[in-house]
């Protein structure tokens, strides 16, 4: 495991294991923060070796969303551009986890306010545990969601739903959110590590070239008209159908063996 700091980062069976780690502060990112987990998440683009990336916060919490301590008006001075923040901080790493070709499980272990809340909706599968609670604490300041929040929320959740959760900041919980779809599901707190682990190692072995491509997929569903989706379908079946992945699917169901992936 790397030397402790903001963000804990160790690589086991080709999962990258991330750990938010300012429990003191219910893991709320700083500037160092934002930068070690984007540095993290670069890192999952560019090493071959990580075939999955799990996401989680120590302590009691999963992210309160950005430290507020930092911005504390009282102090005086020009009032902070919180633009700039996103474009600097929040967005570069959003866009990463979204656009890595490799499965995100994210695995909320507590709270998950404001952009910690957005930051777990980005990845691809998240599971919570039962005391968790989203909050879109936003509306409590005077802000608007972000880290794609009003994205994420509006095209799973529906617009009115969306709306409710963003103008009340009312809590979510765990088993709502899976009721609701926002979510993979929700398990028991003791449970919580061992079953994410569990999933992340398993997507980590399996055919990680093509589910990278029906992550792109499936992401690009959303813009694309029918016939648009169906022309891409065609041209990532054929990049996935010449992969020695597909060729050793193939060979081992017809061995009735376990296949051995690569990732190629």
């Amino acid at each position: 495991m790397d030397q402790p700091g903001t963000v804990l980062a160790c690589l086991d069976s080709g999962v990258l294991r991330l750990t938010l780690n300012r429990p003191d502060k219910l893991n709320s990112f700083n500037e160092d923060m934002h930068l070690a987990l984007r540095a993290q998440i670069a890192r999952a683009h560019q090493d071959a070796g990580i075939r999955a990336v799990l996401l989680t916060g120590a302590g009691r919490g999963f992210c309160a969303g950005q430290d507020l301590g930092d911005r504390d008006p009282r102090r005086g001075g020009p009032a902070p551009d919180l633009g700039q923040t996103l474009e600097t901080f929040y967005n570069p790493t959003l866009r990463l986890i979204r656009q890595l070709e490799k499965p995100v499980v994210c695995a909320v272990n507590g709270v998950a306010a404001g952009a910690g809340a957005n930051i777990a909706l980005a990845c691809d599968i998240v599971l919570a545990a039962r005391s968790a609670r989203f909050i879109q604490s936003f509306a409590k300041i005077g802000l608007v969601p972000d880290a794609g929040g009003s994205w994420s929320l509006t095209r799973i959740l529906g617009e009115p739903r969306a709306k409710v959760l963003a103008l009340t900041a009312e809590p979510l919980t765990a088993e709502k959110a899976a009721d609701w779809g926002l979510i993979w599901k929700a398990v028991d707190d003791a449970d919580l590590m061992a079953e994410a682990t569990r999933l992340a190692e398993a997507l980590a072995a399996g055919p990680t070239l093509g589910l990278g491509l029906t992550k792109r997929l499936i992401q690009a569903a959303a813009t694309h008209s029918f016939e648009q989706q169906l022309d891409m379908e065609r041209d990532l079946q054929q990049q996935a159908g010449r992969s020695a992945d597909y060729a050793e699917g193939v060979a081992a169901f017809l061995e009735k063996r376990q296949a051995r992936f690569t990732g190629t």
